[in-house]
């Protein structure tokens, strides 16, 4: 599958949680196949990965799908860390 012509953006948000730092990571990858990673930090270590397949998505909804795809990784955090303080 040839690169798209306009790549689509990644996205990053950073949260303070406590005396830490919450940072959500996404990046589109074209090699070897296109794909969209999310990954989570906590205070700088990488604690988790989530990958999703992209290589059949038609290019004119890659950015909608990316951005998505990281909100929905945010609403999934928040909503255990609302279980955890309960």
């Amino acid at each position: 599958m040839p690169d798209p012509a306009n790549p689509p953006m990644g996205r990053l948000d950073a949260y303070d949680i406590g005396p830490k730092k919450l940072t959500v990571q996404t990046e589109f990858f074209t090699r070897p196949a296109w794909r969209v990673e999310t990954k989570v930090y906590l205070a700088g270590a990488l604690k988790k990965v989530y990958t999703e397949d992209l290589s059949a998505m038609p290019v004119e909804q890659l950015q909608r799908f990316i951005d998505t795809f990281h909100q929905t990784k945010i609403d999934e955090i928040v909503a255990g860390l609302r279980r955890l303080q309960q």
